[in-house]
């Protein structure tokens, strides 16, 4: 039987249209004995990376195209034949996405004719002119010219009884044309069995009911992938145009393995090389780090991850780091770079990490390493209030043709699945609001929650929501934004992938996740916000207007055993990681009394050593109640820090090169795997290979499955030793400042919000317990944020404490009074206050009301 090849295949990526995953259908076709997919989504490639990585293991070969959306209704298939191809699908894709709002894309007929190049069209299917009513002359002779012989006129069947009149139109005018014939069906299924979901993504994505949908469901199950034999007896009266699908595939050789990818070149002194500026940048931080003197140990670091960043050639995305932090800087907004970039020495001496790697013992290579030969990723947290003026910059120093936002794919959780599938199926919302609230968000919808909602799961209507509601889980619903990740591209990043516009106004974003980004080895960004930073750097703003003294995470007085005693003691509502009940619980059994112990608390309290049964093992050797053993003397260098027991994702990698003599690309995939933690049953796949390994280099058993259980739970949430680095730095500042200045950590506190675990009444009366006076909203004498007021017989200024006064005390006393904010009145807006300020400077004010009136407030506001 002579074979065929998909032309027109659409996967969930075509938002709430296609209802098979991309991997699906390429699963599908390679069992079907199929030679090639072409995988084109409406308006996009979302999920190009997803099915090139599967066809790629199946060795399918994978077409790339899209179904293109045209401004006059009409929709025409492009295909990419070539790199240059590839290139010109993005740009049109972006060109006709750019110009709409999110979700929408319209592209011009003159567009398409002008991105031909290495394209190839298939013109038909149910919303094209060829096939329409309207005469398509004015644009077939523009097409003709544009593709040449690369035009082909789609014959689509999906046994309609309409689609013969449609069809008969088409080879018509084909044969005037004299444009070629090939044939297709939309595929939007891997299997008939997915029809039902497919409705109801339909009736979801028209915001109806499926009872109400009508004609805009198809009215068939002829949208599935067929096998070979069942193409040919649907187009056994034109076998040319079954033979033609694979002369089309026959001209299509691009891959997404062709993509070469270039970081953008920072513009350099005259005469320096981007190795050669950044060795230079690097060498003068470090003099400026260690106060002139380089310590042997880290010039030697320094050498060695210079010479990698060189060999691979990423000079220019640590100059990137370092100019965004520079920029930061001068305007006097708070970063600071954390993940694994905190293992970096030439990080931390650009400036752009705040913890010392060689000082900690951080391992370089959990950060960059040539076997695993991937892109380094730096985060940089920044306070969240000042974030987008760093967003804004990086648009402005790349343009948009080089700098877009990496999306963030929403999908289908059991709660959401349930909301929408059951608004589809007619439920009732308040029956579907009751069952969302009972049902797990890991084992999804099962009868027993029907019961308990008071739903019947015996009701046909009910068995239909507990399958779809299934089926639909992990499907994309709709593309956000990732909260803070960039692709930069030396070349326009439209390109490698089409840019779209986001629903926040002055934002752009790309097709494509960070997962699809690291799939292919591209560089991403992070600017994140963090709202401990904006706290802090609100605090050292009040410390310098009233104390006369000026700090900043790298002068915060260190290891200070006032703010250890107070730490201990679980005293650490307001302080950034370690206030949830869980840390204040471990607080005092875990008693920190150095940063490399906080390091530890912030770490502990998580998934993976919870569930791996290494909280107790350490708590009892903290408290000497143990003896710090071993598993196996080949492994004391990897757990000596933490008393043999595993806490940390490097350590845990490292247990498996060791123990388990994991070669490189293994823990890389270990690595991997641990990260994709959506991805259920990819970190099983290590289990019998890691124990066994383990068992025979002689360590015990329960010691073995024990890592694995850890392993599993990092999969869901665990801290890297140096991501915990960086972030007990900021618990320790926040920690000191609430220790030694309650009244300023109060004050910034209330202004950072929101963030945190606690309501600002809550950390009123918590502020009321340590000897914080808070005074009321005043409007006579309250600014919009809280501020800071003299204590009666207090000058307002206590400048620095005497050395040592704070080292017996659990802590100092509140020397300010803390006046509430008008932010704090409920239903005041920023532009109320602005009335109110201007009110109040215009002269005496004889009463409250008269202040009122003055602001135009009116009688109520009063």
């Amino acid at each position: 039987m002579p074979s065929y090849v998909p032309l027109w295949c659409k996967s969930n990526f075509s938002f709430l249209e296609g209802a098979s995953h991309p991997e699906e259908l390429v699963e599908t076709a390679a069992a079907l004995g199929l030679p090639a997919l072409a995988l084109t989504d409406r308006d996009g490639v979302y999920g190009a990376v997803e099915a090139h990585v599967r066809a790629r293991d199946l060795g399918l070969a994978l077409i790339l195209g899209a179904e293109v959306s045209v401004e006059d209704g009409s929709r025409l298939l492009l295909l990419a034949t070539s790199r240059p191809g590839y290139a010109n699908l993005c740009r049109l894709l972006t060109l006709g996405r750019r110009r709409c709002r999110k979700g929408e894309s319209r592209s011009r007929w003159r567009e398409v004719c002008e991105h031909a190049e290495g394209l190839i069209a298939l013109w038909g299917g149910e919303q094209s002119l060829l096939a329409g009513d309207a005469d398509p002359f004015f644009v077939a002779h523009a097409l003709k010219e544009a593709f040449g012989d690369r035009l082909y006129a789609l014959v689509a069947r999906h046994r309609r009884a309409e689609e013969r009149r449609q069809e008969a139109r088409l080879r018509q005018r084909a044969r005037r044309l004299g444009i070629r014939l090939v044939a297709g069906h939309e595929v939007l299924y891997h299997a008939p069995g997915r029809r039902d979901l497919q409705d109801v993504l339909t009736a979801i994505r028209h915001r109806t009911r499926l009872a109400e949908a009508g004609r805009l469901l198809r009215p068939n199950a002829e949208h599935a992938l067929k096998p070979p034999h069942a193409f040919a007896r649907l187009f056994e009266d034109d076998p040319a145009a079954v033979a033609a699908t694979v002369e089309v595939a026959s001209r299509c050789s691009f891959s997404l393995a062709e993509l070469r990818y270039r970081y953008p070149s920072e513009e350099l002194p005259d005469g320096k090389t981007s190795a050669g500026w950044l060795r230079e940048l690097t060498m003068e931080g470090a003099r400026r780090r260690y106060r002139g003197s380089v310590p042997e140990e880290v010039a030697r670091q320094l050498d060695r991850e210079l010479d990698l960043i060189e060999e691979l050639d990423y000079c220019g995305y640590f100059l990137t780091m370092w100019e965004i932090v520079r920029f930061c800087r001068e305007r006097g907004i708070l970063c600071q770079g954390r993940g694994s970039a905190a293992n970096s020495a030439v990080c931390y001496c650009l400036g752009i990490t705040a913890v010392d790697p060689v000082e900690m013992g951080l391992l370089f290579e959990r950060f960059l390493s040539r076997e695993r030969a991937e892109p380094p990723d730096i985060d940089l947290d920044i306070e969240h209030d000042r974030r987008e003026e760093v967003i804004q910059h990086v648009y402005e120093r790349y343009g948009r043709e080089r700098a877009a936002m990496v999306a963030n794919v929403i999908r289908y959780r059991p709660r959401s699945a349930i909301r929408d599938v059951g608004k589809a199926l007619g439920i009732s919302e308040t029956a579907l609001d009751r069952l969302s609230k009972l049902v797990s968000h890991e084992a999804g919808v099962t009868a027993v929650d029907l019961v308990q909602a008071g739903l019947d799961p015996d009701l046909p209507v009910h068995r239909h929501l507990l399958r779809l509601a299934s089926e639909i889980q992990d499907f994309p619903r709709h593309l956000s934004i990732h909260p803070g990740g960039f692709l930069l591209g030396h070349e326009p990043v439209s390109d490698i992938v089409p840019i779209e516009n986001a629903a926040m106004a002055g934002r752009t974003v790309i097709q494509w996740d960070k997962d699809s980004l690291e799939e292919l080895g591209l560089f991403k960004v992070d600017l994140l916000g963090l709202g401990a930073l904006r706290q802090l750097h609100l605090a050292f703003d009040l410390l310098e207007r009233h104390c006369g003294r000026r700090l900043d995470l790298a002068t915060i007085p260190r290891e200070d055993p006032a703010t250890y005693e107070m730490i201990s003691r679980g005293d650490t509502v307001g302080v950034f990681q370690i206030e949830s009940r869980a840390q204040m619980a471990m607080l005092p059994r875990l008693k920190p009394r150095t940063y490399y112990d906080l390091v530890i608390e912030v770490s502990i309290v998580r998934p993976g050593p919870i569930t791996g049964g290494m909280v107790h093992p350490y708590l009892r050797r903290r408290a000497g109640e143990e003896p710090v053993v071993y598993p196996h003397p080949s492994l004391e260098p990897v757990l000596a820090k933490t008393l043999g027991v595993p806490l940390f994702q490097e350590q845990v990698i490292r247990i498996a090169v060791v123990a388990a003599d994991y070669t490189p690309g293994e823990a890389d995939q270990l690595r991997r795997d641990m990260a994709a933690w959506r991805r259920t049953g990819r970190i099983e796949r290590h289990r019998e290979r890691l124990i066994r390994r383990m068992i025979a280099k002689g360590i015990e058993p329960d010691f073995a499955e024990r890592v694995f259980e850890q392993i599993r739970g990092f999969g869901e949430y665990g801290f890297p030793e140096s991501h915990a680095a960086s972030f007990a730095l900021i618990a320790y500042a926040s920690a000191w400042l609430r220790c030694h200045h309650p009244d300023v950590f109060t004050c910034a506190l209330l202004n950072a919000q929101p963030m945190g675990f606690y309501a600002p009444a809550t950390i009123v009366e918590d502020a009321k317990r340590h000897g914080v006076e808070i005074r009321p909203v005043d409007v006579r004498r309250s600014e919009w944020d809280c501020t800071l007021e003299a204590l009666d017989g207090e000058k307002g200024d206590r400048g620095d404490p005497p050395a040592g006064s704070f080292g017996e005390e659990a802590c100092a006393p509140a020397r300010f009074a803390v006046r509430m904010g008008l932010r704090y009145v409920k239903g005041l807006g920023e532009a109320d206050w602005e009335r109110i300020e201007a009110a109040r400077r215009s002269g005496p004010l004889v009463s409250i009301e008269d202040l009122a009136a003055r602001a135009g407030l009116g009688e109520a506001a009063s």
